[in-house]
């Protein structure tokens, strides 16, 4: 029986590799995207495309039941992707600002894997659910607060879900990549233009570095793998009779799971302060 799932986020970088790949693959892929621009680049390869904004619940629900309906009914799977950064020093963020990173990043992933479980103890069957974390919901670095936030709690809520699902039709993994090579960056550049007064910080020599980082667009990270190193994670999710709570992506990731348990807080500061 083919498979059908629902990616959010699926404009470019990973969301949009990984519906291609899976459509390729031979699943029954709906993908979404928020804004209507990119909808055209679906229609020439033949995936359906759905407007679903993570920080609008009418546009969530009203989504969700869209996804269904093209699948006829029954949504076997759910990748939960679409997110984006705020960067800025803690002290510097507005509430206003924070509360717009987790509408997206988490509160909208809510009501979305909220509808999904609804949908999939309703109908039955093999059913998985799989949020796209990071290795900032592992451990913090500075400057990424907002982010940092968002995907702690995610991990946690998630932790969280996956136990009270044991023994049901839903299994629920988490994926945590670290530098994939994606709009991620450009997009955060954005964010911290629109949202942080530099000029007037006690961090404007290091946000004048962070803006030269993330402007280097032709240079990617250390260690930065491609959406396909993702995607592997995705598909043994997806397939596996018997899913992993957690899939690592990159060597970061690995380096900072591995040390966040040998390390004490103080000498993982020193370890993250050196090389963030």
């Amino acid at each position: 029986m083919t498979k059908s799932i629902l990616i959010t986020g699926c404009s470019t970088g990973i969301g949009y590799y990984c519906a291609k790949a899976l459509h390729d693959g031979g699943f029954r892929v709906v993908a979404s995207v928020r804004n209507p621009q990119h909808l055209a680049r679906f229609e020439e390869i033949g995936i359906p495309c759905i407007i679903l904004d993570l920080a609008d619940d009418a546009s969530i629900k009203q989504g969700f039941d869209e996804a269904v309906a093209l699948c006829d009914g029954k949504l076997d799977a759910l990748f939960n992707n679409g997110a984006y950064g705020q960067p800025g020093a803690v002290e510097d963020l507005p509430t206003d600002v924070l509360r717009a990173q987790f509408e997206t990043n988490l509160f909208g992933w809510h009501t979305l894997t909220c509808l999904a479980v609804a949908h999939m103890r309703a109908h039955g069957g093999d059913s998985r659910i799989i949020q796209n974390s990071s290795v900032l919901g592992l451990v913090a670095l500075p400057y990424r607060g907002a982010y940092n936030a968002s995907k702690f709690a995610l991990e946690g809520l998630t932790d969280t879900l996956r136990m009270e699902l044991n023994g049901s039709n839903v299994q629920i993994s988490l994926i945590e990549p670290g530098p994939i090579v994606s709009e991620f960056r450009r997009n955060a550049r954005l964010a911290f233009e629109q949202h942080i007064e530099i000029a007037n910080s006690a961090h404007k020599t290091e946000y004048e570095a962070q803006l030269t980082r993330l402007n280097a667009q032709s240079t990617p990270q250390k260690f930065t793998l491609g959406p396909e190193a993702v995607y592997e994670k995705l598909l043994h999710a997806l397939t596996a009779k018997r899913a992993k709570p957690r899939y690592y992506v990159t060597f970061p990731t690995y380096l900072m799971g591995y040390l966040k348990r040998l390390l004490s807080s103080a000498w993982l500061d020193k370890v993250l302060l050196k090389n963030r």
